[in-house]
């Protein structure tokens, strides 16, 4: 039977091809295979033991936890192929030379590759960048980080768009993170309204639209709510909200932008504060013979009677923007 086992095997010991004085076989492939599936399985095991560990203790922070496992992953890796390429037959020694040569003419063409793959692991061991972060690039592309990788990172949008960034981007280039120490955000939201408004009741209704906004951040360690008169414009007196937001809502700029101007529309209606357009008064100078004729063009929309009833107003509107999240 042994023999008859060493026989149906006797291809594994077939020569594939020689490695300098190293002859390579079937039975050494096979090797080589099953022991990096081996050190990938050995991976997997070491980062649900790592992700068990961390849930147990709630201590150690999921941006931490994540570059642990990563780099684990890529140490067991790295010597489950040391032991592969060891199990070949194939020295070390002459490894290491052939892997440094082959290295400095990979190096040349592939400078961007390797450029990203430091990146990668610069960002694993800095607290600069983690997972869950919310960042903005200097291209404009804002989004939260999904996953940091080898080569590149993978962001994802607001609108549910997968981003692919490489990770020297976020090495040489100039990135903006909402979220790196503190979740908490302060916004300004500009409006305008027309000259002769009284500030007070601008200030008065501005507050009430921030009250309604879920976004508005109310705790004590924070300034609350304030409207700043900022500009005296061509056509109206250009305000500012200035207001805190919710840990939650710093990932949505979008969607909280468009809920506080949604309630400042709205309690600048009610107050029955004007809302102002460009206005421009147009003099025309026409000249007849050697008397010069000026006439002055304005608007002659005849205004609203007094004595005429104001419409009764309509129900505020669902704030869709308000209810984003």
């Amino acid at each position: 039977m042994l023999t008859t086992i060493r026989e149906a095997f006797h291809w594994l010991n077939s020569e594939l091809f020689s490695v300098g004085e190293t002859a390579v076989t079937y039975g050494s492939v096979l090797r080589f295979v099953v022991i990096l599936v081996a050190a990938w399985i050995v991976s997997v095991i070491l980062q649900k033991a790592l992700q068990r560990y961390a849930n147990f203790r709630n201590s150690l922070a999921p941006s931490s936890v994540y570059a642990l496992k990563r780099i684990t992953h890529y140490v067991v890796l790295l010597v489950g192929f040391l032991l592969a390429v060891a199990s070949v037959g194939i020295d070390l020694t002459k490894f290491a030379i052939f892997a440094s040569a082959l290295g400095i003419g990979v190096g040349f063409g592939l400078q961007n590759l390797i450029s990203n793959f430091v990146s990668g692991i610069i960002l694993l061991f800095d607290k600069t960048l983690k997972v869950g972060d919310f960042v903005e690039l200097e291209s404009g592309v804002t989004g939260e980080v999904q996953e940091i990788n080898i080569r590149s990172t993978i962001i994802t949008t607001n609108d549910n768009i997968d981003i692919i960034v490489p990770n020297s981007e976020f090495v040489s280039g100039r990135v903006t993170n909402w979220t790196m120490r503190d979740t908490y955000r302060r916004i300004k939201v500009q409006f305008g309204v027309a000259y002769g408004t009284d500030k007070e009741l601008v200030k008065k209704a501005v507050l009430e639209a921030a009250e309604r906004v879920p976004h508005t951040l109310t705790d004590t360690h924070h300034r609350p709510p304030q409207v700043w008169l900022v500009e005296f414009a061509d056509s109206a007196l250009n305000f500012e909200l200035v207001v805190w937001l919710r840990p939650e809502a710093v990932n949505r700029p979008g969607a909280v932008q468009a809920a506080f101007l949604w309630e400042i529309h709205t309690s600048l209606l009610e107050h029955n504060i004007e809302i102002p357009f460009p206005q421009r008064d147009l003099h025309i100078k026409s000249w007849n013979g050697e008397k010069a004729q000026v006439h002055v063009i304005r608007d002659e929309t005849p205004a609203k009677p007094v004595s005429e009833p104001e419409p009764a107003p309509e129900p505020p509107s669902k704030n869709d923007a308000a209810e984003e999240l």
